[in-house]
């Protein structure tokens, strides 16, 4: 009797042992299977991380990061003419008075549509934080700044001193903002005089006016008339400079105008590609 219940402890012990172990290796199973599932899941999320980094890295890049060889040059009456045996039919697009309420919107447009372009900037708009802020993203995506002057005041009604800081101000204060000054100057009203031209040439800009513009005329405060005029008017030539501003009829209108220059075989000249002093 002893024998047996001796033996029947003996069964207990070594079942209770077993079960025991059993929960041991289902509880180290299923530590290892959440460990496998964890690293998983870091995986997955550094490999969204990485991907979401190389979009913004994509949307921001500046486009023109080495400089290229001039291809343009800027003729007398405002257009632009090959150099060598460059594609002769382009078009500049060019946009005043920003970032106002629709410059950054009107970048990331032209940006999507690859359609490379100058912003000229006038100072009154990124005297602030935001306004700021609003310059660098345009530059961020790839677009040249150009000298608009600091308050968009006629500069043949100022002394040489208000000339002076209407334009020198002003680049120093985009060199502050973007780390670099403007290599392109554009006279309000294309009003110059023979001391913003001397000033010009000796921040190393390249002064232009435009071959037409139509988007500051109340008949063409209309996004379907606009795009209509840009792309239809007997303006349009090889080298045309285009002359549009910071205004929420031409954000509208941006890509049909865009698009029907294309589709009439222009090629949006690149900037970088102007021969600049």
């Amino acid at each position: 009797m002893k024998k047996w219940v001796g033996m029947m402890l003996l069964v207990l012990l070594l079942t209770a042992c077993s079960g025991a172990s059993s929960v041991s290796n289902q509880e180290e199973q299923s530590k290892e299977e959440q460990k496998t599932e964890q690293s998983k899941k870091n995986e997955e999320n550094e490999k969204t991380e990485k991907e979401e980094e190389q979009k913004d890295n994509e949307t921001t890049e500046p486009a023109n990061t080495t400089p290229a060889e001039p291809q343009y040059q800027l003729t007398g009456n405002w257009s632009f003419e090959p150099i060598g045996d460059a594609n002769p039919k382009v078009a500049l697009i060019t946009i005043d008075d920003a970032p106002d309420n629709q410059g950054v919107e009107m970048a990331k447009t032209l940006k999507h549509l690859n359609a490379p372009a100058i912003f000229f900037v006038n100072g009154h708009f990124i005297d602030t934080p935001e306004g700021a802020e609003e310059l660098k993203k345009i530059h961020e995506m790839g677009f040249p700044i150009g000298n608009h002057t600091y308050s968009h005041s006629s500069l043949p009604d100022l002394s040489q001193e208000e000339q002076k800081e209407e334009i020198i101000g002003l680049n120093d204060r985009i060199e502050e903002i973007i780390g670099e000054r403007p290599k392109f100057f554009r006279a309000p009203f294309g009003q110059n005089t023979e001391y913003s031209k001397q000033l010009a040439a000796e921040e190393n800009m390249l002064l232009m006016n435009w071959t037409y513009g139509y988007d500051w005329n109340q008949e063409y405060m209309d996004a379907t008339k606009l795009a209509d005029i840009m792309v239809n008017t007997d303006l349009l030539g090889n080298g045309a400079n285009l002359l549009m501003h910071d205004r929420e009829w031409t954000a509208k209108a941006l890509p049909d105008i865009v698009q029907g220059l294309k589709d009439k075989g222009y090629e949006l000249l690149n900037p970088a590609l102007i021969k600049t002093p």
